[in-house]
Formats: C-alpha cells, sequence, structure tokens
C-alpha cells in the first residue's frame, strides 16, 4: 500500500488529475477501475475522480510495489530518493542561501553569480534549478520523493556569465504568478551594463533577432526576416567613464542575448563581451578593471502593485554591483 498526503500546491486539484500524475503510464481507464474496486480510496472512502482535494487530504493505493512502480509510480521510489540525495549534495559547491535577496513562502529572489546556468541546457548540468530544489530540500520545505504535481523553478534566465536577479517560484501560486508577470510583462527588468564610446543620449528601439543554433550567436535586424522574433530594449546613460560609459537597459521582451547583441548592433559593445564585443576594448578594460565576462547584470527589478504575491507586490528590489562602485571609485581618484 502505497499513501499520499495532499499539501498546500495540490490543494484544489481533481483527484483523477493526481492519480495520472502519480501514475504516469497507467492511463485513465486503468485509474478509473481501480477506483471503482476501491483499490485507491480518498480518505479510506471510495472515490469517483472528479473530487476536489483539499489540503491533508490522504489518498491510498492498495496496489502491489510491482505495479505501482511499473506504472512510474514515484512515491517513496528509490531513484527518486537517490535524486533528491543527489540535488541536496550540489549545494556544497555554491551557497545558494548567501545570495538570496528576498524570501517568502512562494518566491525566492536569488542573485545568480557568472559562471552558472540558470536552467539545464543537458541532462548532466547543474543549474540554478539545481541549487533552489537541494537549498528547499535541507530546509524541509520540499522533497521531490513526494511531490508529483509540483516542482520549484526559476522563472526568469540569464545567459550563464550574466549575473543578478533570478526570481524562482517556491510554491505553485508563487510560480504561476511569476510566469504570468513575466508573461503579460508588468514586471520592469533593468540591467547595468559598461558599454563602449561615450553615450550621451537615451534609446528606446524595437528591431528582429534571428538565431543561428549552430553558433549559438544572434543577429539583429532592422525588417522581419524568415524565423526572425521582434525585440524592444531601452537604455539610458547613467555615469561616463573617459571611453565607456554605464547604460541601465530595460528588457521588454527577453529573447537570448539581446542587450548583447543590441548594444553591439549599435557601435556600443558590452565590456568584457568575447562574443560580441571589441577585441581592442575588451583587452583595455581588462587591464584597467580585470573584467574578464561580460561587464552586464540584472541589478533591478520592480513588481507590479496589483499581482497575485503580497510579499512582493509594489516593491523594488536591486543589487550591489562591485564593478560599478570600483569605476566611480576610479572616476573620483580615490
Amino acid at each position: 500500500m502505497q499513501s499520499y498526503i495532499i499539501g498546500s500546491n495540490e490543494a484544489g486539484m481533481r483527484l483523477d488529475r493526481l492519480i495520472e500524475r502519480l501514475l504516469p503510464s497507467a492511463g485513465k481507464g486503468f485509474a478509473y477501475k481501480m477506483l471503482r474496486k476501491k483499490n485507491i480510496v480518498l480518505n479510506g472512502k471510495r472515490a469517483e475522480g472528479p473530487e476536489r482535494l483539499n489540503e491533508g487530504d490522504e489518498v491510498k493505493f492498495f496496489l502491489s510495489d510491482e505495479t505501482f512502480t511499473g506504472f512510474g509510480g514515484i512515491i517513496g521510489s528509490n531513484s527518486n530518493e537517490k535524486k533528491a540525495a543527489a540535488l541536496t549534495a550540489v549545494t556544497g559547491g555554491f551557497d545558494f542561501s548567501a545570495q538570496i535577496i528576498y524570501e517568502d513562502q512562494d518566491v525566492i529572489l536569488v542573485n545568480k553569480p557568472e559562471g552558472i546556468l540558470s536552467q539545464k541546457a543537458s541532462e548532466d548540468d547543474i543549474s540554478l534549478n539545481e541549487y533552489l530544489i537541494g537549498y528547499l530540500r535541507e530546509k524541509g520545505v520540499f522533497d521531490p520523493r513526494t511531490s508529483a504535481v509540483f516542482r520549484p523553478a526559476v522563472c526568469n534566465r540569464l545567459d550563464r556569465n550574466t549575473s543578478g536577479i533570478v526570481c524562482c517560484g517556491v510554491s505553485m501560486n508563487g510560480l504561476r504568478e511569476l510566469s504570468k508577470m513575466f508573461r503579460d510583462r508588468t514586471v520592469h527588468k533593468y540591467y547595468l551594463a559598461l558599454c563602449k564610446g561615450n553615450i550621451r543620449e537615451s534609446g528606446h528601439k524595437k528591431a528582429y533577432l534571428v538565431k543561428d543554433g549552430k553558433t549559438n550567436k544572434v543577429r539583429i535586424l532592422d525588417h522581419e526576416s524568415g524565423d526572425s522574433q521582434v525585440i524592444e530594449t531601452a537604455w539610458k546613460p547613467l555615469e561616463a567613464i573617459e571611453d565607456a560609459t554605464w547604460l541601465e537597459v530595460e528588457l521588454f521582451t527577453g529573447k537570448s542575448h539581446q542587450i548583447r547583441a543590441q548594444l553591439f548592433s549599435i557601435g556600443h559593445p558590452i565590456a568584457g563581451d568575447s562574443k560580441y564585443g571589441d577585441e581592442m576594448f575588451n583587452r583595455t578594460m581588462r587591464d584597467r578593471f580585470r573584467i574578464r565576462t561580460q561587464a552586464l547584470y540584472a541589478y533591478r527589478i520592480v513588481f507590479p502593485a496589483d499581482c497575485g504575491l503580497e510579499g512582493i507586490a509594489g516593491k523594488e528590489f536591486s543589487i550591489d554591483v562591485p564593478l560599478k562602485r570600483k569605476t566611480a571609485s576610479e572616476r573620483r581618484g580615490d
């Protein structure tokens, strides 16, 4: 016999939908047959399937271990125990908790360092998602072995070598509301970029981005072409440093390499960018400020006042950028 206790993330879900998640290979016919025979019961009683679940409800499966695991059942399975242990272990390589900017029962905002993927690019990758799961498991907030319906996840991506604020959904409600805000573009995302040239005027531009999967590079066009995607970016100068300028960049769309490629396309590549940058400018910035990866930081985020997450509604969060302080200090002659 296997037992599953309904948590807050499953509350409101239909029983038959839960069974589909817990026994992904069984099929609806088998599930309804087991319900009729009382081999699957809800709170010790026969159920039909459409019942809405409440937190604390118990679903019992009077099935053999072989039948349960044969249909892909996950509750208490050895493979998930090993996976959960591995997810906990990866927190040893990166102190996730030390980078948390804000945390409540629904969301976590974390300052992702350069060099870490936001989400997996291949099966063997360890990304911010894995660190998130490991952190929550160590806190006792989430257990991958017993959550068939929901999995905490990163909601917005940053390039591997772009650091800054990443939003994570910890609960079903948090993930749903964050995803809605990013989809509807009601959350405002601001980046700091140290760019080539003395830029005096603000800009706001719509363009078209074309990605080359073979080279993992993108091109920016002024016109629509083939499988191009519309992008929209705005920027304003904050501080000039001789032959470089700190820009605040706002993203209205979020496509791969959008900021890096669009600033390059207007003649102001980002310092340290080996893919879209200027080699001589990069060398100068490396010698002067020890910049070795793109000087691009997701440093500020503003949430709408009417979002469904009370903890962050109408609030602004930002991070300190050490390179910004360093360049300002040199400019003042400190």
